[in-house]
C-alpha cells in the first residue's frame, strides 16, 4: 500500500436535500427501496467505507404550507438502514437520529441489534435537532435551550456506550455441554444518574462484533467540537477552501489529547457536491445548468421571502429584488440555512450583490445557494481530493451526488479508478482473520476506549 495518507469516501443517499434534482428526468423515487438498494450497492461497488443517511422529523414549511420542492418524503432512518444493510456484505450503514426526541435504552437497543444483524457494520450520526420547529411533533412540545441541547447529547452517548459495552467480551458462552448460556459474572447492570437521564438497566444484547456503534457527530460549532473531540469517531462538517478546512482540522484534532484521545481515533469528512466532465468547460457548462435545476422559481421566491421575513405576493424570480422593506415573520421553518440574525444588513448585502452583477431573484439565489465542490474531470476532481487529503484539510469526504439513486454511478465508474491510480485509495475492503469486515475496521479506527466499568477499571489502573 502507498504510504500517502489514505482518502476515505461516504456515499450520502440524496434524498432530503436541497442539492436533490428530484424533478430531473433521471431520477427515481425517494421511497421505493428499489432506489436504497441501487445506491448502496453501487457505493460498495465502489468500495466506500459507508452509506449516510440524513433524518428529516417534520416537513419544512414554507408560509404555514408545506414546502415540497426541496424534500420528496422523508422515511425513518432504522428501517432503511437496516434494509440497505440487509442488501450488502461488507459497507457500512450510518443513520441520522436525534438524541433530542428519543430516548438512550430504546435507540442502544435498535442500533445493537441492527449491529449485529450487520457484522458490526453500523455507525449512528448524532445530531441535537436545530430548533423547537421539530420539537412541536414530540410529547414534550418544546425545546431544549442550546447550551442544553449538548448536554442531553453527551449524557445520551455515555449512557449508549455503557449499555453496548456492559455484556465482556466473553459473557455469551452458549455451551451446549455444560448448559451455561449466559456468564452473569460478565454481565453489568448499568447506573447512569445526571441532568438528563436517571436509567438504571441491564442490556439485552451481548456486545456487537465491532463493540458498539461507530459515532458520528455533525456540526462545526464550538460546542459541536467539543461533543465531537470527546465522543465522535467521524465528524461530518462543511467544506470551505482549503485553508479553511486546515484550520479546522488542526483546531479539532487539537482538542484530542486534551481528552485522551489520539489524531487517528477522529475522521474529519466535509460533505461535498461534484460535477464530472470530459473536459474543465463541459463540467463548468453542466454545473451552471445543475444549479439552475436546484433552485426552481418556487425555490428561489421562497428563499428571498425567508429572508424578507415576510410574503412577497407577486414577486417575479425573473425580476429584481423586492423594494419592499424586511419584516419580521418566519416564513420558512425547518431551513436552517435561511435563519437570519441581523435581517436588514442581509438585505442591503443581496440588493447590492444583485445590482453590481445585474441579477434576477433567481439567479441571486442561485448565486447564493449553489455551490458545487469538485467540478471537472474524473482526473481533475481525484487530484483535488488527494491534495485535500495531504494537507490534511480533511481525512476524507461525504459525497452527495444530485441524482437518486443513480447520481453516484459516474463517480464510482470515473472519479474512484483515478484515486486508486493515485494509491491513495482502497482496492478491496480490508478483513480481519476471520473475514469480518466491521465499518471500524474498514475507516480504520482504533478499538473504541473501554467504558464497562469493570474494564475501565483495569484500562485505568
Amino acid at each position: 500500500m502507498s504510504n500517502k495518507r489514505q482518502v476515505h469516501l461516504v456515499a450520502h443517499f440524496p434524498g432530503v436535500n436541497n442539492l436533490t434534482v428530484w424533478n430531473d428526468p433521471a431520477s427515481g423515487s425517494q421511497i421505493d427501496f428499489a432506489s436504497f438498494r441501487h445506491f448502496a450497492q453501487t457505493a460498495e461497488r465502489g468500495l466506500f467505507d459507508y452509506v449516510f443517511l440524513a433524518e428529516g422529523l417534520r416537513l419544512r414549511e414554507h408560509g404555514g404550507e408545506i414546502h415540497d420542492l426541496d424534500v420528496a418524503g422523508r422515511p425513518a432512518t432504522l428501517a432503511i438502514i437496516t434494509a440497505m444493510a440487509a442488501v450488502t456484505e461488507r459497507i457500512g450503514v450510518v443513520g441520522t437520529l436525534s438524541s433530542t426526541f428519543n430516548e438512550p435504552y430504546e435507540l442502544a437497543r435498535q442500533l445493537a441489534s441492527i449491529d449485529h444483524l450487520s457484522g458490526g457494520r453500523v455507525g449512528w450520526n448524532v445530531v441535537t435537532s436545530s430548533d423547537a420547529f421539530h420539537g412541536a411533533n414530540f410529547r414534550r412540545g418544546g425545546f431544549l435551550p442550546y447550551p442544553e441541547r449538548y448536554v442531553r447529547a453527551a449524557e445520551f452517548v455515555t449512557l449508549a456506550k455503557q449499555l453496548w459495552d456492559s455484556w465482556g467480551a466473553d459473557a455469551h458462552v452458549a455451551n451446549k455441554h455444560t448448559g451455561q448460556f449466559v456468564d452473569d459474572a460478565q454481565v453489568d447492570d448499568v447506573r447512569f444518574a445526571g441532568t438528563q437521564f436517571d436509567v438504571s438497566a441491564t442490556s439485552t444484547l451481548p456486545r456487537s462484533p465491532q463493540r458498539y456503534p461507530v459515532i458520528v457527530q455533525a456540526g462545526d460549532s464550538p460546542a459541536g467540537r467539543d461533543f465531537a473531540s470527546e465522543h465522535a469517531e467521524i465528524i461530518f462538517t462543511r467544506k470551505g477552501t482549503l485553508e479553511e478546512g486546515q484550520k479546522f482540522y488542526t483546531d479539532v484534532k487539537g482538542r484530542l489529547p486534551k481528552v485522551g484521545r489520539t489524531e487517528d481515533s477522529l475522521r474529519i469528512m466535509p460533505g461535498v457536491s461534484f460535477v464530472i466532465g470530459d473536459s474543465a468547460a463541459d463540467a463548468e457548462e453542466k454545473s451552471r445548468a445543475i444549479a439552475l435545476a436546484q433552485v426552481s422559481p418556487q425555490t428561489a421566491i421562497a428563499w428571498v421571502e425567508a429572508i424578507w421575513g415576510r410574503e412577497l405576493p407577486g414577486l417575479d424570480p425573473d425580476g429584481p429584488l423586492p423594494t419592499v422593506d424586511p419584516g419580521e415573520q418566519e416564513q420558512r421553518q425547518g431551513q436552517v440555512s435561511t435563519q437570519v440574525n441581523d435581517r436588514l444588513a442581509r438585505v442591503q448585502q443581496l440588493r447590492a450583490r444583485a445590482e453590481a452583477e445585474k441579477l434576477t431573484v433567481r439567479q441571486l439565489v442561485v448565486k447564493e445557494t449553489s455551490r458545487h465542490d469538485f467540478v471537472g474531470t474524473p482526473a481533475h476532481i481525484a487530484a483535488e481530493m488527494d491534495k485535500a487529503v495531504q494537507l490534511r484539510a480533511a481525512d476524507g469526504f461525504v459525497v452527495i451526488p444530485h441524482i437518486t439513486p443513480t447520481g453516484l454511478d459516474e463517480f464510482v465508474d470515473r472519479v474512484v479508478p483515478e484515486l486508486q491510480d493515485r494509491g491513495v485509495f482502497r482496492t478491496d475492503y480490508p478483513q480481519s482473520e476471520t473475514g469480518e469486515t466491521t465499518l471500524r475496521s474498514t475507516l480504520n479506527l482504533p478499538d473504541p476506549q473501554a467504558v464497562n466499568a469493570r474494564e475501565y477499571e483495569e484500562a485505568i489502573a
